[in-house]
């Protein structure tokens, strides 16, 4: 189960990492770097806080039952609002997200505003940096806590062990990202991200409905053997869906175009 977490958190956290490191890029180039990493720093300084805080507090004092069922129904909701961004891009309704786009519109958000290059510390660009940094990794401080607390007081006497191996996935996502990006200097275009969308939403939602109905003193065929069938299901239900939506969108824009002809 642990690698599972981690892989999971790993996942969920490169997609989100991808986008602040985009906006720390911004702050870096076009002010300086000395600004970028003091913000980010900071922002990372913060979510370790409340991962350390809320994590261990969540699994010490909620009992697994309704720990199961509120992090279940959370996970659900959070999986599905990703697999729904996912399959609107994938059958061409939205737009596929673009980091090279959104850093030349931030870039030019600041250069606009006359702010440039300079060698002091700006509060300004940090705050930039802080502000992104911490709001994409809400997200992934979210997904640790409630992914990691469920593993943790499933799995584990301690309590800490879901967590941990949460926050080492999500630790090590964002220390990859930052790498990447420290080498090539420009918006990480190459991370297949739209896909981990994708896929981390299918695990989210899997793992949320599996422990919702063993929250609810359900049980499960095969128990935990069965966690591959349903992703596979969500899986299935998400290619027909994107299929579907396709279609439908194929016959708008042949329709659209018989009228406009007649």
């Amino acid at each position: 189960m642990d690698w599972v977490v981690t892989g999971a958190a790993f996942m969920a956290a490169a997609v989100e990492f991808v986008e602040a490191f985009t906006i720390v890029l911004v702050v870096g180039v076009t002010i300086n770097w000395k600004s970028a990493i003091v913000g980010a720093l900071a922002a990372a300084a913060t979510l370790a806080v409340i991962v350390a805080i809320f994590g261990v507090a969540i699994v010490k004092y909620v009992p697994i039952d309704i720990l199961r069922i509120v992090v279940g129904v959370i996970l659900v909701l959070f999986g599905l609002k990703w697999l729904k961004k996912a399959l609107l891009r994938y059958s061409g309704l939205k737009a596929l997200h673009d980091e090279e786009a959104i850093y030349e519109e931030h870039a030019a958000e600041l250069r606009a505003r006359g702010e440039g290059a300079t060698t002091a510390l700006v509060p300004s660009a940090v705050a930039l940096s802080y502000k992104s940094v911490l709001l994409e990794g809400l997200e992934v401080a979210f997904i640790v806590i409630t992914f990691g607390s469920s593993a943790s007081a499933a799995s584990t006497a301690a309590g800490i062990g879901g967590i941990g191996s949460a926050a080492i996935g999500a630790a090590v996502a964002g220390i990859l990202v930052i790498l990447l990006g420290a080498l090539v200097r420009a918006p990480l275009t190459k991370v297949p991200e739209n896909t981990l969308k994708f896929v981390v939403g299918i695990m989210l939602t899997t793992f949320g409905t599996f422990w919702t109905v063993e929250g609810l003193n359900g049980s499960w065929l095969f128990s935990d053997a069965f966690l591959p069938i349903l992703a596979a299901l969500y899986l299935l239900a998400s290619l027909v869906i994107i299929a579907w939506l396709r279609s439908t969108k194929q016959r708008a824009i042949s329709t659209r175009t018989v009228q406009q002809k007649g």
